[in-house]
């Protein structure tokens, strides 16, 4: 087990000379997940715990016992062969071109939370405020990794039936990140929604806030609830599920709690554009007015 804590400053080396995770996951042929964990979770954690005073094996039991997606008797295997690829891998020369810290954060993030994954992956059933009438707009949505693992994968079947494929980040249990674009390449029109995440595992609510743009494609942000409907993540299943828009008066029993919590006002903030703008505070007061129409 010398080799780990060799192995960690290869990555980490790596890392700050601009290397992409998936990068050297594809280059040391392991899944840019497992990698992920390596790297942030278990070879930090088993490094620490050699400095406390604990034995190799003790150590290295504790740091994968954090994660869910490396395997012991793989990574013991393979230690060889991983710390001759890692060191076969040289940073590219520098071009000049500048880097994004923050999109290189949100890539490892993105990784980082495919371990996290399992504890949300299935079908949910979504309830909000819809954009064109007080109403409750239900639609499914389906949480699970991608096909290679490298990052959760959430797929969005609108109140109309179309679907959209995004991306999520799960966050230490805390928060969640979903974002999908709405509109059809090459135009933009991102779909944001931002959701706690309790402390426990498996849970069968998610709520929070999402922003979108209307069909005047003006910002609105509303509240959003999840409801688990099932731990399944097959496409089939999801795909026999349809979205719609209920009026109040068509609302079941178990739906009216959730029309409560997300359509009254206050638990929305549309806005509009003014016509003929004079660019200056009194166009904030005509917006108020036109929204209290």
């Amino acid at each position: 087990m010398n080799e780990l804590p060799e192995i960690y400053k290869r990555i980490e080396y790596l890392r700050n000379k601009g290397v992409k995770m998936k990068e050297i996951a594809d280059h040391t042929n392991m899944a840019a997940s497992v990698l992920s964990s390596l790297y942030s979770s278990v070879l930090p954690t088993y490094i620490g715990c050699i400095k406390k005073g604990n034995n190799e094996e003790e150590a290295l039991d504790y740091a994968l016992s954090q994660v869910n997606n490396v395997s012991k008797k793989r990574l013991l295997g393979n230690l060889k062969e991983l710390k001759e690829r890692l060191y076969e891998l040289e940073p590219a020369a520098a071009t000049g071109q500048k880097e994004n810290p923050f999109l290189d954060m949100i890539s490892e993030e993105m990784l980082r939370s495919v371990q996290d994954a399992y504890n949300y992956s299935g079908i949910y059933i979504s309830y909000s405020l819809s954009s064109s009438t007080n109403a409750l707009k239900v639609e499914p949505y389906l949480i699970t990794t991608s096909e290679n693992n490298d990052y959760v994968k959430v797929i969005h079947m609108s109140a109309y039936n179309t679907t959209h494929f995004g991306t999520g980040i799960f966050s230490n249990h805390q928060n969640s990140y979903i974002m999908f674009n709405e509109r059809e390449s090459p135009q933009m029109a991102l779909f944001t929604i931002y959701l706690q995440l309790p402390m426990y595992d498996f849970p069968h609510m998610l709520k929070g806030l999402y922003l979108c743009l209307d069909y005047n494609r003006n910002p609105i942000a509303r509240r959003i609830i999840f409801i688990k409907y099932s731990d399944s993540t097959n496409m089939d299943d999801f795909l026999e599920l349809k979205g719609a828009i209920i009026p109040k008066e068509e609302l079941t029993e178990e739906q009216i709690p959730y029309y409560n919590y997300t359509c009254q006002p206050g638990d929305y903030i549309k806005t509009c554009s003014v016509p003929s703008p004079l660019l200056n505070e009194k166009d904030l007061e005509r917006e108020k007015k036109m929204l209290e129409i």
